[in-house]
């Protein structure tokens, strides 16, 4: 595919290196240096308009901007046409999101979000045992995520809600949600608390939540910016058995997925485990998902409607518990 990619930063540079095998026709930033640098790697020419980048000769866009633009910019391409990976959450309210929904199934455009914890290999391994029936009926999920900021951090774009939308639980809290839909189905939210602790900033640095399935399961998720020691842990409960998530790789420790299979005597349970010590490549597989939905004319693993599905839950709690 011919691509063109809007928000040249971390995450953008990590959506070029997935794309490997098709051509990136133009990058754009708002920060031309930025741009520059990102064309310089990868042959494509720089711009600082969005709407040049959409314009050009390209079948997809990437974006990979700040919350704020998210959803303009991606409601945009697909207006032109164009498929479109969008950076979770997509944008900063269901308000915004909504419309690409719309645009996208009247233009029969595929629009991924990014949403690529999925493609971890422990979770990809977690969903492979779970569809298989092993865990039996689901019951619970039970997950933290958080990291401990940085010097200055309440300054950052992250920590300004006109540019975010909102603190912690738009930011790790939409991976907790996803991946508590993926396993759980639809959710509603039951309880929710999104106070801000430590950092000086004028929206959350954690969110606890009580999340429940029209079946009654429950998912009770905490993401933190005042988790000191990096964490990721994400627990999958079925009433034969559970799969933990420990780790994500790199500062959150190393990648392992156990499988605790409760006998019919119950007692201790039989444990395998599974550990996933190389790079990672959940960037590259949920690229090449994309690009197989295209090809297929289906549904991507983690698509927009997911993400208005996400940005509901995220909106209804701050909505009613935000003080």
């Amino acid at each position: 595919m011919r691509l063109a990619i809007v928000g040249c930063g971390l995450i953008g540079g990590k959506r070029a290196a997935a794309a490997k095998g098709h051509e990136i026709v133009a990058v754009c930033d708002r920060d031309i240096a930025r741009a520059e640098q990102l064309a310089q790697r990868t042959g494509a020419r720089a711009c600082t308009d969005h709407r040049e980048a959409i314009a050009a000769d390209v079948d997809a866009v990437i974006v990979s901007t700040t919350h704020d633009q998210l959803a303009g910019i991606a409601l945009a391409a697909v207006e032109a046409g164009r498929h479109v990976i969008v950076e979770k959450p997509a944008g900063r309210s269901l308000a915004e999101v909504q419309p690409i929904a719309e645009a996208a199934k009247a233009r029969n455009r595929v629009v991924k979000a990014g949403f690529n914890h999925r493609f971890h290999p422990g979770f990809l391994k977690a969903r492979e045992i779970v569809d298989s029936g092993a865990l039996g009926p689901m019951m619970f999920i039970r997950a933290r995520y958080g990291h401990g900021g940085r010097p200055g951090m309440e300054k950052e774009w992250r920590c300004i809600p006109e540019l975010s939308g909102g603190g912690e639980l738009i930011d790790q809290g939409s991976h907790l949600i996803d991946l508590s839909r993926w396993f759980l189905g639809d959710l509603s939210v039951d309880y929710a608390s999104v106070p801000t602790l430590f950092w000086n900033m004028p929206v959350d640095d954690n969110c606890f939540l009580a999340l429940r399935a029209s079946g009654g399961q429950v998912a009770w998720l905490h993401a933190s910016w005042t988790e000191w020691k990096n964490i990721f842990s994400f627990e999958i409960y079925g009433r034969d058995g559970k799969l933990v998530i420990d780790g994500l790789g790199g500062s959150y420790g190393l990648e392992r997925l156990t499988h605790y299979r409760m006998l019919p005597e119950m007692g201790p349970p039989e444990t395998t485990s599974w550990e996933y010590p190389f790079a990672d490549r959940s960037w590259d597989l949920e690229f090449a998902d994309f690009v197989d939905a295209i090809r297929d004319g289906r549904r991507p693993c983690g698509d927009i409607h997911d993400a208005v599905a996400n940005l509901a839950i995220v909106g209804d709690i701050y909505r009613r518990f935000r003080s």
